[in-house]
């Protein structure tokens, strides 16, 4: 069938899951999965990979993420953004001054620890947290390392009241609702998210994303082929090695072989790759047989 990484843009008002089930009737296909996530309420960039892409997803998840969004200041809500019931609140007074805010938003730069919000995918205890939020259990929330790399506001206004326009540069696993709520804090008001898309993940940019109805319509022309990246677009940050016709069988058949020379490995994987620049697969240190590497996931056209 397909095989390959789609980018597709997500609108608001569908979960992920939702557009995986769209596009799994569309295509007539069930090997498709997501990279990562988007509430319903978020929309933009959502790489979806089909076929042997599904081996390559975790990789696509890994990347650096980015968000256009904007914090309401003066309401908290159960769910961190608009769809919730609101919890508290407190009138914004006056304006707060651009330069409070630009230090606000420098604070959260670096690695930091966040708890997820409680209406969230996480699970704790095989079960997710918004199973538990919707039946009024309490449960303990783990908090995760996550990394801001830049937070920044969209405009250039002098002063702020109620809304906050702000995009920011994230690693995997930022909630960027709790973000908005953080930032409300730190101002010194509850806050929420108001509205998010996700403009930039896996190496996509929204420019790159194509719609349902383009994919429609791809589908209809027999051109949906041409819409999808291969698998080697989501493992292009791995050092690459290219072997010989002969190291390529043996790759196939999940052969281990001993370390090269050439190989610095870093404590990453290395991506194996044939003469034509097709990837075969990804190899690592042997655990238990020194000066030797065997296959983490071997692509063969069969998988």
């Amino acid at each position: 069938m397909y095989d390959g990484i789609l980018p597709l843009y997500k609108p608001r008002g569908m979960t992920s899951h939702d557009a995986i089930y769209k596009l799994r009737k569309l295509l007539h296909m069930k090997r498709i999965g997501h990279t990562g996530t988007l509430d319903p309420d978020v929309d933009g960039v959502l790489p979806i990979c089909l076929g042997r892409a599904t081996r390559v997803a975790e990789y696509i998840t890994n990347g650096i993420k980015a968000y256009e969004g904007t914090v309401a200041l003066g309401t908290s809500t159960t769910t961190e953004d608009a769809s919730g019931e609101i919890v508290s609140e407190k009138e914004v007074e006056k304006p707060i001054p651009r330069e409070k805010v630009l230090t606000v938003l420098q604070g959260f730069l670096g690695e930091r620890q966040q708890t997820p919000p409680m209406y969230s995918a996480v699970k704790v205890r095989g079960k997710r947290l918004y199973e538990y939020a919707r039946e009024g259990i309490p449960v303990e929330r783990p908090t995760r390392q996550i990394i801001i790399y830049t937070l920044q506001l969209r405009d250039e206004a002098s002063s702020y009241m109620n809304k906050i326009p702000f995009e920011v540069v994230c690693g995997k696993g930022t909630y960027v609702r709790t973000l908005a709520v953080e930032i409300g804090e730190q101002l010194g008001y509850p806050a929420h998210l108001e509205s998010l898309t996700r403009t930039v993940s896996g190496g996509y940019s929204l420019e790159d994303c194509y719609t349902f109805s383009d994919i429609e319509k791809a589908v209809e022309t027999e051109k949906l082929q041409d819409l999808l990246a291969p698998i080697e677009k989501a493992l292009q940050d791995f050092q690459k090695w290219i072997v010989s016709n002969e190291e390529e069988s043996k790759i196939q058949n999940g052969a281990v072989l001993p370390l090269s020379e050439d190989l610095n490995f870093n404590n990453e994987p290395i991506a194996v790759y044939n003469r034509k620049g097709h990837c075969l697969a990804l190899y690592q240190l042997h655990p238990q047989k020194e000066g030797f590497i065997k296959p983490m996931k071997v692509f063969s056209s069969a998988d």
